[in-house]
């Protein structure tokens, strides 16, 4: 049976607050990356993800090993504890974070490309529009 789970992780990017929501779901790892600004209290982050989680937009999917559940309550305080001394993002996070920046990087250039090929056409048109115009006579 596949397991669903998720975790957000807040630290501070100078000069800002940052979350990262992880999702792993089927083995594979989601990161969606979010600004909060001044320190988010407890009841702003809960608030945060009741209000927009459904709307966040995740990283493309990327392999990731699921670890083993731990029954015995000391040895998960213990993981608590490291999780929370540990600073920054997980590797896997950053290649996803990583990956969604290239795929939205593709994107803005074809974007751009389609833009600057329309305005060049249309100044095409109207060069030619200036030149039927001039020689039309009076």
């Amino acid at each position: 049976m596949d397991r669903t789970g998720g975790k957000l992780t807040v630290y501070f990017e100078d000069p800002f607050w940052v979350g990262v929501f992880e999702r792993i779901s089927d083995g594979k790892l989601s990161v969606h990356k979010v600004i909060f600004g001044a320190e988010p209290k407890d009841y702003e982050v809960w608030d945060f993800i009741l209000r927009y989680y459904s709307g966040l937009v995740f990283s493309p999917a990327v392999e990731a090993e699921s670890e083993p559940d731990v029954r015995n309550p000391k040895r998960r305080l213990r993981n608590a504890r490291k999780q929370t001394c540990h600073t920054g993002i997980g590797t896997k996070s950053q290649q996803a974070l990583q990956l969604q920046r290239e795929e939205m990087k593709t994107i803005h250039r074809q974007n751009t490309r389609k833009q600057r090929e329309t305005r060049k056409e249309q100044k095409f048109e109207l060069r030619q529009q200036k030149r039927k115009e001039k020689h039309r006579g009076h």
